[in-house]
């Protein structure tokens, strides 16, 4: 594209009224396919007399949202490095792991990706240009790339949820072929059809964006996005909007809710049976499906986390598509907000793992922790016998002595 037949030029003091795109609220998949058609804020707290208490809360998040995104995504790049490392460990390797790999994997991008868009366009923002402008072409370059990686890699990661949820659910209703049915070459093919399934439904949303230049006076020009709006892209937008509503939002939510309930339903179908062989004297059996139990019970935690972050995003979506203005006095305001849950959520799947999983929790151990030695070496317990006084009882108390030897 020659992005030189896109110049506007505007006075310095003149307001910049066109449609801009709201790559706030696109971040993490909120909405990278509506625009609104209106001035572009300035962001400064000052302006915030004239909007609504929902807009001035929105104006003021957005001086704390870049600090607060970069230290999750510090945790949450670190957090998903090592599932990726511990889930990958051949002990560990199972269908269940596998699909919670590639989660960790799609989760590490959205990290890696939201990172630098935080510290630039927010921390480091200009407070002259309107969000999202910027002086720099390489950056507008890379926020048309943010604009379309991050859905595909935050809808991979909804995806990959719903297809966990659905392999667990097999695995414990039918505890005799749940085996053979989530085998992990099945994960395998789960995985590649959700990535593939994405990027090909994505195709619309990396067609909706260009870049524009504004040319202030005889200052340096700056850049931003702009939705496509002129002859075929007009159905190309329409398209985008609904297969977002309903592939990245409506439908999940769904999905999620009723995968929940199933979830529960079957997680107390397994407990009816682990009562039954309790009652048959049957201990190693129960043993084995009190751990399943513990691993189904982390898993549900996971997507029910997931459920969480996405019906709210599900929600105002079809509010904004059945009530005029909803999206640019409700939804607009709460997208940086709606940004740091879903990020919240990229990065808080370790703690699950590390407080639910005790595989988890002793290879993390082994991997990362194999320095710090659970006993000084050359040492070994003794027990000492100490009497107390008025002849009671002795007791025995246990104290470390060196076994070393020297040669004579």
């Amino acid at each position: 594209m020659n992005y030189s037949e896109n110049v506007t030029m505007i006075g310095s003091t003149d307001v910049i009224s066109t449609e801009i795109w709201n790559i706030t609220n696109s971040s993490v998949g909120v909405t990278t396919d509506v625009y609104s058609k209106s001035s572009c804020p300035n962001m400064n707290a000052s302006d915030s007399s004239d909007k609504s208490a929902l807009e001035a809360f929105s104006v003021h998040y957005a001086g704390v949202h870049g600090y607060v995104s970069v230290f999750v995504c510090l945790f949450g790049m670190l957090a998903n490095t090592a599932n990726i490392v511990v889930l990958t460990r051949k002990k560990m390797i199972t269908s269940t792991n596998y699909i919670l790999t590639w989660l960790a994997v799609a989760d590490l991008f959205t990290m890696l990706d939201y990172f630098p868009f935080a510290i630039h366009f927010y921390i480091l923002k200009d407070p002259k240009l309107p969000f999202p402008m910027t002086k720099g072409y390489g950056w507008v370059c890379f926020l048309m790339f943010h604009a379309s990686f991050s859905v595909v890699c935050h809808t991979i990661a909804i995806w990959l949820t719903i297809g966990l949820a659905i392999f667990r659910f097999i695995f414990i209703w039918f505890p005799t072929k749940g085996a053979l049915y989530c085998s992990q070459q099945k994960a395998k093919r789960a995985v590649i059809g959700v990535i593939l399934y994405t990027i090909i439904i994505c195709i619309p949303n990396y067609m909706s964006n260009e870049i524009t230049t504004y040319c202030l006076g005889e200052e340096e020009p700056v850049y931003s996005l702009e939705v496509r709006k002129d002859g075929a892209f007009v159905v190309i937008n329409s398209v985008n909007y609904w297969t977002q509503a309903l592939l990245f939002k409506l439908v999940p939510c769904i999905m999620l809710t009723l995968l929940t309930l199933l979830l529960i339903t079957a997680m107390h179908r397994a407990y009816k049976r682990r009562v039954a062989l309790k009652n048959q004297g049957k201990k190693e059996d129960t043993d084995k499906h009190n751990e399943h139990n513990r691993t189904t019970l982390m898993l549900l935690a996971v997507v029910v986390l997931f459920l969480i972050t996405e019906l709210p995003q599900g929600i105002l979506t079809i509010l904004s598509s059945s009530i005029k203005g909803f999206f640019d006095s409700v939804y607009m305001p709460l997208g940086d907000l709606l940004d740091i849950v879903a990020l919240c959520n990229n990065a808080i799947n370790f703690v699950l793992y590390c407080g639910m999983s005790t595989q988890f929790r002793k290879t993390f151990f082994e991997i990362f922790c194999s320095c710090i030695p659970e006993r000084r070496p050359g040492w070994r317990k003794l027990g000492v016998v100490t009497a107390e006084k008025n002849g009671c009882t002795p007791t025995t108390t246990t104290t470390s002595l060196s076994t070393t030897t020297t040669k004579l």
